[in-house]
């Protein structure tokens, strides 16, 4: 066993699953981030799935097919600023770049994925986390015949990787669903997939890093990193009072880098290039007030794949329902045209639940061109990524800390 110092930066689900393998091998480790408290950006209210079942990336033409046609609609599940931005047009041009391996790297994901949803539930049996999961898998539904025969080509390369699921007729999702309502041709259930709240699973395992050894070090901003012969520097700004910053540094022997969005700004300082893109998400937390409402909600998670709307049921009372993808840069701003089509939705589907109460919420997910995240080791000794998982954070988390974790073990 290992007790040499290992820096993570970022404590949202990647930085936090690193930590604890980290942890689980017997280093030292530190986690930076720059919140009073774990998981408070893009780990605070996503979808709240676990889906192997969403593996596809979107480096597809049918994608940009959709995405042109949505261009014009201010409420479309895709946005797109036309602001100019070098960023954001090279990372587009990089994602068509990558339309030749939509087919690998949707397999790869959902292998991942897998490997990821065992690893989760054995973290989650042996520390007692408890974060609302429901096991009882992820319904995709359809409206059309073309979406459903686009979901069994998906569902071919889905297998590959690993991923179980079933097709059912209209009947069958409201078998498996009796809150649903409306129209539909068919749909998917992947029963091995399920659904909870990111946040409490975030916190529970930053309580179990903690009696593991895990130092936080919250409010610490990192301004840089440096690399030397004895390992790495970590340099931080922590603010011990309103309009003070007191500049700080800490010597570690590895640095593993789970920021999120800001994840490419610290790769640049080391001569790394890590395109990652802040991609915003929305999200509601609908109150179920009443026994009307905790009837009228789904108990098992849906994902509507022609909406782009993903949901999940969090305990007897909130029903969180997540969707769209932004691209408008680092702006975490929550639009009210962004938000009313997931209220919308609600009302469309799921007619008896009140939806007077629904507290929105946006993040931003660090997406690659290829939808892959980037795990291993950067360019200098000393150095480590687990980042770029873009909508699939929570669902490969857990594979993705085990391999950064077993590529550390080998070289520090």
């Amino acid at each position: 066993m290992s007790s040499k110092s290992i820096a993570v930066i970022g404590a949202g689900v990647t930085g936090v699953t690193t930590a604890y393998e980290l942890a689980c091998r017997g280093y030292a480790v530190t986690v930076y981030d720059r919140n009073r408290y774990p998981a408070m950006e893009t780990s605070f209210a996503n979808g709240g799935q676990l889906s192997a079942s969403n593996a596809e990336v979107w480096n597809h033409l049918s994608t940009i097919r959709k995405g042109i046609g949505w261009m014009l609609r201010r409420d479309a599940p895709l946005s797109l600023s036309l602001a100019p931005s070098w960023h954001k047009y090279s990372w587009l041009a990089e994602f068509l770049g990558q339309i030749p391996n939509y087919r690998r790297n949707t397999t790869e994901t959902a292998r991942l994925a897998v490997a990821a949803r065992h690893r989760m539930r054995e973290i989650g049996a042996r520390e007692g986390i408890s974060f609302d999961r429901e096991d009882r898998g992820i319904l995709h539904f359809y409206t059309s015949r073309t979406g459903l025969d686009h979901a069994r080509r998906v569902s071919d390369l889905l297998a590959e990787g690993g991923v179980e699921r079933h097709e059912v007729d209209a009947a069958g999702l409201r078998r498996i669903e009796p809150a649903l309502t409306g129209t539909f041709v068919g749909g998917f259930h992947t029963p091995g997939d399920s659904s909870g709240d990111i946040h409490l699973f975030t916190t529970g395992l930053a309580a179990a890093c903690a009696r593991l050894g895990v130092r936080f070090e919250m409010g610490a901003d990192v301004t840089g990193s440096a690399t030397n012969k004895s390992g790495v520097t970590v340099r931080y700004d922590t603010r011990p009072e309103p309009g003070r910053r007191l500049p700080q540094s800490a010597e570690h022997a590895a640095i593993v880098v789970c920021a999120g969005v800001r994840s490419r700004a610290l790769a640049r300082g080391f001569g790394d290039r890590l395109n990652v893109y802040p991609v915003k998400g929305y999200s509601i937390t609908v109150s179920l007030p009443d026994d009307a409402s905790r009837r009228g909600a789904p108990q098992v998670s849906l994902l509507d794949d022609a909406a782009k709307i993903v949901t999940s049921r969090l305990g007897a009372d909130r029903f969180r329902v997540a969707g769209t993808a932004e691209f408008a840069g680092e702006n975490r701003d929550i639009r009210e045209v962004r938000i009313a089509p997931l209220v919308a939705w609600v009302n469309r589907y799921f007619p008896e639940v009140c939806t007077r109460q629904a507290t929105p919420w946006a993040g931003l997910r660090p997406m690659m061109p290829s939808m892959m995240p980037r795990v291993g080791p950067g360019r200098r000794d000393g150095l480590f990524y687990n980042t770029g998982h873009g909508h699939l954070g929570w669902t490969l988390a857990c594979a993705t800390s085990e391999a950064v974790a077993a590529a550390v073990a080998a070289r520090v």
